[in-house]
């Protein structure tokens, strides 16, 4: 994880914001944190540490190892509120490329999706694993895009670590607090970069 570039009124050691960062980006509950923290003699609120994850807007970045890429979409629930995510997983590397989370799913959406992952990467050459999702595939096809309809092999990458963040989301809902859609991104951005530089 790079260096956090935001400065807590140099209230905060750096090494302590990157500590609490690491710690709950790799499971630990912000109240955990905050008590693991006060072994360094570090007393921060648990809500402290859930604006130093926010302010560090973390993002993923990665290159596409391979020729291929494993695209899918997913409902998830935050406080009984749905939301869509969509991912996108190099398997041969298991990095997180790209991750958004929108109120719905749609055609639309999933362009929004394609489109955005395509500016940061440049996908002209990439195979898209997909499986039978509602939009995936059709707006794919629609839009010209090399794609492969797939359930297991290669593809699993994506749902490996759609369930990781299922299981986190749902483990640590107050990382979602009032459900603003731009909080939840910023977590997962800042989930990818962790799970990225678990990878290598």
């Amino acid at each position: 994880m790079k260096s956090v570039s935001f400065v807590e009124r140099d209230r905060t050691p750096r090494w302590a914001i990157e500590i609490g960062i690491r710690c709950h980006l790799a499971g630990m509950s912000l109240r955990e944190v905050s008590k693991y923290l006060e072994l360094f003699g570090i007393k921060r609120s648990h809500v402290a540490i859930h604006n130093w994850v926010h302010k560090a807007d973390l993002q993923p970045v990665s290159t596409v190892s391979e020729d291929q890429l494993a695209v899918d979409e997913k409902m998830i629930r935050l406080h009984g509120q749905q939301f869509w995510l969509y991912g996108a997983v190099d398997p041969q590397t298991n990095e997180i490329l790209h991750v958004s989370l929108y109120p719905t799913t749609n055609k639309q959406t999933t362009r929004w999706f394609l489109t955005d992952l395509h500016r940061r990467y440049q996908l002209d050459n990439v195979e898209f694993l997909v499986d039978d999702a509602d939009h995936l595939g059709s707006v794919l096809a629609e839009d010209g895009y090399r794609f492969q309809v797939i359930q297991h092999g290669n593809r699993n990458a994506i749902e490996r670590v759609f369930w990781e963040i299922e299981r986190r989301t749902s483990s640590f809902a107050n990382s979602f607090s009032n459900v603003a859609l731009e909080t939840a991104q910023n977590w997962l951005e800042a989930f990818a970069v962790y799970h990225n530089s678990r990878q290598t």
